[in-house]
């Protein structure tokens, strides 16, 4: 990164390998609890980009967009107009209920940065690539707790594992820098969405019946009662996810942090343990616990849910 300007208040150029990104208004503040710019985002950004692309290359992405700052309303962009630079690969992938939609996909780091110039916070992936759009390639159950308390979070979580691990299929954990978290199994783009979400579906329900009184499958929340809301419709096509590394729109600027099941053990964790400014020096010294992990990935076909049995 090369800044070619000294004035912050107005613009300055961000070189990224052959291409210069434009940031304007660098020093707008986004996270004013934590005196964070746009700046301070991008930087951040171009730290942890070579980890994000691995998790984000080929996928359609949609951006959470805070032109005020996280304190004020911002929105969701899922389109990317034809005006997005040539080096930001656009892609036309057929809408649910008919129709197409032009998304974004993230293939270099000036891509991050450029989302970054228009404020965007937060990114979120596809669960599936362009070529293949209607054929996942991750399977994810979405831990939602009832309250901020974490201890229903990493007791699902252990009984999750276990059970996608005697199906013979390798779990991954991510703190979603939010309240819950994420377990992903990364699958071969065999089955379509509706085959997939079936298979998570069946899952989750075995799970509840296991332990019905921590977790639930009920979408409405006044009908959880209290337990930990097993969320598998992410699952669908059109559906994303937040993208791993992503800094969420909170105060703090927490982070959506992939972890080793190890970790779950640690006193006093929390889904917003690491913020913006731990992330870089974490990947420096422990490496990105979801590196490779498509290597791990199973034909569902010939996972024998059978073998489940009574809980």
């Amino acid at each position: 990164m090369s800044p070619d300007g000294a004035d912050l208040k107005a613009e300055i150029s961000l070189r990224v390998g052959r291409y210069a990104v434009r940031l304007s208004s660098p020093d707008k503040v986004l996270f004013p609890d934590a005196a964070l710019t746009k700046l301070d985002l991008a930087r951040y950004y171009l730290a942890v980009g070579p980890f994000m692309l691995r998790h984000l290359r080929g996928r359609p992405v949609l951006v959470q967009r805070f032109p005020d700052g996280i304190d004020q309303p911002g929105f969701i962009q899922q389109e990317a107009p034809d005006h997005f630079p040539a080096w930001v690969r656009r892609v036309t992938v057929p809408k649910v209920g008919g129709g197409a939609i032009t998304h974004a996909t993230v293939e270099n780091i000036a891509s991050l940065l450029y989302l970054v110039n228009l404020n965007s916070v937060a990114i979120h992936a596809w669960l599936s690539r362009v070529d293949r759009p209607r054929r996942p390639d991750r399977l994810i159950f979405d831990l939602d707790p009832p309250g901020d308390e974490f201890g229903p979070v990493r007791e699902v979580a252990l009984a999750l594992r276990g059970l996608l691990e005697s199906l013979g299929l390798r779990p991954f954990i991510m703190l979603t820098g939010s309240r819950g978290a994420h377990v992903t199994v990364p699958v071969r783009r065999e089955l379509d969405f509706d085959e997939v979400r079936g298979f998570a579906d069946r899952i989750a329900a075995h799970l509840v019946e296991a332990c019905p009184d921590l977790a639930t499958t009920e979408a409405r929340i006044e009908a959880r009662g209290g337990r930990l809301y097993i969320d598998t419709r992410r699952n669908a096509y059109g559906q994303t996810a937040v993208a791993p590394y992503s800094v969420r729109a909170k105060p703090g600027a927490p982070v959506a942090t992939p972890i080793d099941w190890s970790e779950l053990a640690e006193p006093g964790l929390t889904s917003r343990r690491y913020n913006i400014r731990e992330i870089p020096a974490r990947l420096a010294q422990r490496g990105d616990p979801w590196a490779g992990m498509g290597r791990a990935a199973v034909d569902l076909r010939r996972v024998r849910l059978n073998r489940l049995g009574r809980p």
